[in-house]
């Protein structure tokens, strides 16, 4: 018994280390909300848009926190994919309810609708919105938030963001604008794939670029971190990292989002999904791992090197089989072309396995509507040089950096 006492000592001495050392380094939208002891929404009647990822620095659920405010009274709640407390699979159908913690309504916008509904805004006054975004148009996040912008604006409520880093940090911006034709809940906005861009910012250019139906605005208030700048890494703001799905459990799970989850939508490249490496792992069933891995090498991308690995997926389109393929490793995330690696992989397997056809699928439109665009499909399928399709891919990205300049809210 002595011992064990002794081991829970060490053991919560380690905790109370480790906390310390991750002392938060910024201030989240949430934080500075509390140091203002929630004037901003003084006397409001709040419905609050967030997921497991709306939480303080400290740890402190933002539902907790408004729930708790003696000056703010907390009426319903919102859940986006996954859901309110993050009890749903990506891309299933979430629940509405009641919160178990709070006893307040929970309202689905990833169900029978993605919007606010007259009744689900009942009784409100303000809509706030607090959600860990990952830098990716394909992100449902954003989608969310502009419709509830949108719905805002139609019930003449304010519209409160709490704003959080981009783990991508604020600087990268790569992939062609959304072409309007091909979108969808996973392709929104008229954006590069990459934006650059806080969920904050992001709202702004919104409001202001008359993005939302008919032109509307919406009474649109953003909560500015403090501390935070656009060079800043996840792990430069010393934060916890809360997964945003079971797909992204990690800060760096952002970055290979962006380098393979485009293609996983083919459902023919095994993109790791299905395995503990999510996003992390290219590989198709019954190959080579080193010639694969030897090709994509071959071809010195800058910031990125692939080693060999075999893998079989627990669940997905690849289940039960053997994948050869590579291990994708960022050298220096500062040069790396994200959003490229996932297209040169391509590009070695219509030259190296063409037995495994990119575009036989029924995916395609998942595909097209994931890159936002049919340009680069076609491209492929033309077999066009894989420079034609990355200077495809990347047309727009620096008209898109100057319009974005006024919102941004950090240096």
């Amino acid at each position: 018994m002595k011992h064990s006492i002794g081991r829970a000592i060490v053991f919560m001495l380690a905790v109370a280390t480790t906390v310390y050392a991750n002392e938060p380094k910024i201030q989240l939208g949430v934080d500075v909300l509390r140091t203002q002891d929630f004037k901003p929404l003084d006397g409001k009647r709040v419905g609050l848009i967030t997921n497991p990822t709306g939480v303080s620095g400290d740890l402190q659920s933002t539902v907790d926190l408004l729930h708790a405010a003696k000056n703010v009274r907390l009426v319903s709640l919102y859940g986006p994919e996954h859901g309110v407390r993050g009890d749903a699979y990506a891309g299933d159908n979430v629940e509405s309810g009641i919160d178990p913690d709070t006893k307040l309504p929970v309202y689905s916008l990833y169900g029978a609708t993605r919007k606010p509904t007259d009744d689900m805004l009942e009784g409100i006054d303000t809509l706030v919105f607090d959600i860990q975004d990952i830098g990716s148009r394909s992100y449902t996040f954003i989608s969310t938030m502009t419709v509830a912008m949108q719905a805002a604006a139609e019930h003449e409520l304010q519209f409160v963001v709490l704003d959080r880093p981009n783990p991508l940090g604020g600087n990268r911006i790569e992939g062609k604008p959304l072409d309007m034709a091909f979108r969808s809940f996973i392709g929104f906005l008229p954006i590069p794939y990459l934006h650059g861009m806080t969920v904050g910012e992001l709202a702004q250019m919104i409001n202001d670029e008359g993005w939302l139906e008919d032109g509307a605005k919406c009474d649109l208030t953003v909560i500015p971190m403090k501390g935070w700048h656009r060079t800043m890494s996840f792990d430069d703001c010393g934060l916890v990292w809360v997964p945003t799905s079971t797909h992204v459990p990690r800060a760096e799970s952002s970055f290979f989002y962006a380098a393979t989850g485009i293609m996983g939508e083919l459902h023919v490249v095994s993109e790791g999904v299905g395995y503990p490496l999510p996003f992390e792992l290219v590989g198709l069933p019954d190959v080579s791992a080193a010639t694969f891995a030897s090709q994509l090498d071959e071809r010195k991308l800058p910031g990125v090197r692939f080693r060999p690995i075999y893998f079989k997926p627990y669940y997905g389109p690849n289940k039960g089989k053997m994948c050869g393929g590579a291990q994708v490793h960022l050298t220096d995330p500062d040069i790396v072309h994200l959003t490229g690696i996932q297209f040169h992989v391509m590009d070695v397997v219509r030259k190296s396995f063409p037995d495994h056809k990119l575009f036989d699928s029924k995916r395609k439109r998942s595909f097209d509507k994931a890159c936002g665009t049919d340009e680069i499909r076609e491209l492929f399928e033309a077999d066009k040089p894989i420079d034609a399709i990355m200077a495809k891919w990347n047309e727009g990205v620096e008209d898109f950096r100057s319009a974005r300049a006024k919102y941004l809210l950090y240096r």
